[in-house]
């Protein structure tokens, strides 16, 4: 059984004290300390691992591009402490996505030694809006119920993205979340009606909040201002490229169950350069990546930075931990990820006063981190 001393983040916050562990988290003890002296103290941090739900590349690897690549990006993003993942999906012909799929799924069946959890995938597209496609390919097309099921027999779908506007899509989102999917509205140009009708009907979430969808305007706030006004969970990818500050704050004082992701190319983790989304081709350069038109096209970063970003912003070292891992892993019905409390799988990250990752640990496997980024 292994142990780590120190300052811990516990359901009911800080302790300085132990955590015992072997794949899972045998007991925690420890005193209650304020969050203040802990970040002036010189003891390492233990936070939840970190939990990505839209990841479609790393090191140099993307997620359609078939063989181990699955496996090598889990590697990647468990360097710098995403101890969990879905393996998201771009928009393609039908026959790219089940290939995709069918070479993901012995590594959602088994987690590959030194790599994050692949927890299954995030269906983002093709039912999507053409004109709202962001960095995604043109084919998208409308959705059914049987496609999506013929699709999660190949691999695990948890998370589905979709634009609500679509012929039949409302009836399409009532019936994936009755079959147990978590759905979330993207890529869309819908209106504030419509995607606050599917709210309604059982959307849980909205896809990369701000981006790939219309501007909120007091007039006209769309799904933007819907996801604002009522939805209960949303992804935001705070690079600090994608989303403006003050956005990423507005957005966490209207939803409560705002986490992070990263949104992450093949790029993240590798020097500038060229590299494969999907089926485009897309240049890593001044810390984004995009198309050959300036489009962002997915991102370099990763939770590590994600949590920095986050606390430079003011939140909270707790605050941002949730919104990095135990949000995230609620959103998907997870109770045994994204927290440090007795049963859980030992998901651990070890950062220091300057929030440098030193040590992780995935379902109690040591990892070595890559260094901080400055």
């Amino acid at each position: 059984m292994a142990a780590i001393e120190g300052h811990i983040l516990t359901p009911a916050g800080f302790v300085h004290g132990r955590v015992a562990f072997d794949e899972r988290i045998v007991a925690v003890a420890g005193q209650p300390v304020d969050e203040a002296r802990v970040r002036a103290s010189c003891a390492p941090i233990v936070l939840p691992g970190f939990v990505d739900l839209h990841v479609h590349g790393g090191g140099g690897h993307d997620t359609m591009a078939g063989g181990d690549a699955a496996a090598a990006l889990a590697r990647t993003h468990a360097r710098h402490g995403t101890t969990s993942l879905l393996a998201t999906t771009m928009t393609a012909p039908r026959a790219e996505i089940e290939a995709a799929l069918a070479a993901l799924a012995p590594t959602v069946a088994r987690r590959p030694a030194q790599a994050a959890r692949v927890l299954g995938v995030h269906l983002e597209g093709p039912y999507i809006n053409r004109d709202r496609l962001g960095a995604q390919p043109d084919f998208a097309c409308t959705g059914t119920l049987d496609e999506v099921l013929a699709l999660h027999a190949i691999a695990p779908i948890r998370l589905v993205t979709l634009a609500p506007e679509l012929p039949g899509h409302m009836a399409l989102v009532a019936a994936l979340r009755a079959r147990g999917f978590v759905v979330q509205l993207g890529h869309s140009a819908a209106g504030y009606e419509e995607s606050r009708a599917a709210f309604e009907a059982g959307a849980q979430g909205v896809t990369h909040l701000f981006n790939a969808m219309g501007p909120l305007h007091h007039r006209a706030p769309g799904l933007a201002g819907a996801a604002l006004a009522h939805a209960t969970h949303a992804e935001i990818i705070p690079d600090l490229l994608h989303v403006h500050p003050g956005a990423i704050l507005a957005a966490r004082r209207a939803i409560p169950g705002l986490y992070c992701v990263t949104d992450s190319s093949a790029a993240a983790g590798m020097p500038d350069g060229e590299y494969r989304l999907g089926r485009r081709t897309v240049t890593r350069c001044l810390g984004g990546v995009r198309l050959p038109d300036g489009t962002l096209a997915g991102s370099t970063l990763t939770m590590d930075q994600a949590l920095r970003n986050l606390v430079g912003l003011g939140l909270p070292l707790g605050e941002a931990s949730q919104r990095t891992a135990t949000i995230a892993a609620r959103h998907l019905g997870l109770t045994d990820r994204g927290a440090i409390e007795p049963g859980a799988w030992a998901d651990l990250v070890v950062l220091d006063a300057k929030l440098a990752l030193h040590e992780v640990y995935i379902e109690g496997e040591p990892i070595a981190p890559t260094s901080a980024e400055a």
